[in-house]
C-alpha cells in the first residue's frame, strides 16, 4: 500500500463559474490557470502520481506546453490514473477537501465524486469530496482564492 498527498490553489477572477472535480459550478467568478484550473482534480493528480513515485502534475502536464492551454482537468486526471495503472498499481481510494468561502459546494459534491471515480476507474464510494471554509482567514478566506487537498491510496 502506498499513500500520496496532493495540494493545489488557484486565484479567482471575474467569470461565469468554476470547474471542480469535472463539474461546472455556476458562480460570478472563475479560477485562473493554464488549464481549466480545476484545483480539485489537480490535487488528486498530484496525490496519485506521488503515491506511485511518478513525479507531479507539472512534470506530466506542464503549464508551459500550449497543448494544455484550457485543457479539461478531468481528462488530465484520467490520463494520470492510466499512468498509475500502467506502473502496476491499483487505485484504492481518494479523499479530498476543497477550501473556499464561495461557491457553496454541498449540492455538487456527489456529482464531483462520481466524475472523479469514473475518471480514475473506481466505484463512486471510493471517492470522498468534502467542502470547508477558511473562516475568513487568508486569501482563501477573503474570497480571493480556492484551494484543494487530496490523499490517495494505491496498492
Amino acid at each position: 500500500m502506498r499513500v500520496g498527498l496532493g495540494f493545489d490553489v488557484h486565484r479567482f477572477a471575474e467569470g461565469d463559474g468554476v470547474t471542480l472535480g469535472g463539474v461546472k459550478i455556476p458562480f460570478g467568478k472563475k479560477l485562473v490557470g493554464h488549464s481549466d484550473a480545476d484545483a480539485l482534480c489537480h490535487a488528486i493528480i498530484d496525490a496519485l502520481l506521488g503515491a506511485a513515485s511518478l513525479g507531479d502534475i507539472g512534470e506530466h502536464f506542464p503549464d508551459t506546453d500550449p497543448k494544455y492551454k484550457g485543457a479539461s482537468s478531468i481528462g488530465l486526471l484520467r490520463r494520470a490514473a492510466a499512468e498509475v495503472s500502467a506502473a502496476g498499481y491499483t487505485i484504492c481510494n481518494v479523499d479530498a477537501v476543497v477550501v473556499t468561502e464561495r461557491p457553496r459546494l454541498l449540492e455538487f459534491k456527489q456529482k464531483m465524486e462520481r466524475m472523479i471515480a469514473d475518471a480514475i476507474g473506481v466505484e463512486s464510494g471510493c471517492v470522498s469530496v468534502k467542502a470547508k471554509t477558511a473562516e475568513g482567514l487568508g486569501p482563501v478566506g477573503a474570497g480571493d482564492a480556492l484551494c484543494a487537498q487530496a490523499v490517495a491510496l494505491i496498492a
